[in-house]
């Protein structure tokens, strides 16, 4: 089992850091879900699922398989800004009484200095938290945790948006909250079906999506590519990336040779990019993206975080195609 446990944190690891580490350098299928031993059935009405939501113990699915939480937690230590957003989101808020030192939404979030990525045990355990939520813990962290009996759910970077899905479905029913979870959901979904009916009839074409400077990228593989695929525009990062990791260093060869119609900028915060900083680039004023203004500045917490305001980075694409057609 710890070779299992071990081998996933590792994967997860390189999914969640990657992106966050490049930028910071310059600065599934469905599961199950258990309430008191009973699978939620789909037909199931809502006052029948807040009487389950409400009741535990609960099983819920998380990154390292079944979790069983015996009671409601009330002292929720959110250590994924992602995680923290989901919280607030389906009405879980009050439950969470810490965060991790870079949860920055929503405005007034109970932030901490313990940190996510290098968390301290003795600081976590001297927090008496009732559930910790994260999206990657070492080992060590993880076993100090369950041997004292704190519930650890692990909700690794999504790499679909089905998964973004299910990760909120899980924190509903782990918080029981699985109404309020169900209904965000599904408004998502409303919203990004819109946006793609919205973007019917515009041109698409090809972008490239910057994490840094060094021309890091992502691919159609990865949740924020599979957003841009949903609309029609074409990533010019899939034909770089032979080894499938999802985010390629791009040469800046490569980059100007492909012309992308787009240039989205995932590293405004963290590197300092700007629209006019591209267009000073050696070289790069030839690129259609910068002839025709379509240099993207985004926000890179949106564009790195996989909650419910990955809607707005949809909305931010389907602007500027709409810009480009002139409407």
């Amino acid at each position: 089992m710890k070779k299992i446990r071990k081998i996933k944190s590792i994967v997860a690891l390189i999914a969640v850091l990657l992106p966050i580490w490049v930028m910071s350098a310059c600065s599934s299928n469905s599961t199950q879900v258990e309430a008191s031993g009973t699978r939620t059935e789909s037909g199931m009405g809502s006052a029948d699922k807040e009487l389950k939501s409400s009741s535990y113990p609960v099983t819920v699915s998380h990154g390292f398989g079944d979790l069983v939480l015996e009671k409601k937690p009330v002292r929720i230590l959110s250590l994924s800004p992602t995680a923290t957003e989901i919280l607030f989101a389906i009405g879980a808020g009050s439950q969470v009484f810490a965060v991790d030192d870079q949860s920055n939404y929503p405005l007034g979030v109970p932030v901490t200095n313990i940190s996510g990525w290098t968390p301290n045990l003795e600081a976590i355990l001297g927090m008496e938290p009732d559930l910790v939520v994260h999206s990657y813990l070492p080992e060590d962290i993880e076993d100090g945790l369950a041997s004292v009996g704190i519930p650890s759910m692990a909700q690794f970077a999504a790499g679909r948006l089905a998964d973004a899905y299910q990760q909120i479905e899980m924190l509903g029913i782990a918080t029981g909250n699985q109404v309020n979870a169900d209904q965000l959901v599904t408004s998502m979904k409303s919203n990004i079906q819109a946006l793609v009916d919205r973007s019917k009839g515009l041109r698409g074409g090809t972008f490239y999506h910057e994490l840094d400077q060094t021309f890091y990228s992502i691919t159609s593989s990865t949740l924020v590519g599979e957003i841009y695929t949903l609309v029609g525009l074409e990533n010019i990062a899939d034909g770089a990336d032979p080894d499938g990791t999802g985010y390629p260093q791009l040469s800046e060869e490569y980059l100007l040779a492909q012309d992308p119609d787009f240039i989205f900028l995932a590293d405004t915060k963290c590197c300092a990019q700007s629209i006019d900083i591209v267009k000073a680039r050696p070289g790069w004023s030839t690129l259609s993206a910068v002839q025709q203004n379509a240099i993207i500045e985004l926000d890179d917490d949106i564009a790195s975080r996989w909650g419910p305001r990955v809607v707005e980075l949809l909305m931010v694409a389907v602007e500027a195609m709409e810009q480009r057609a002139g409407r």
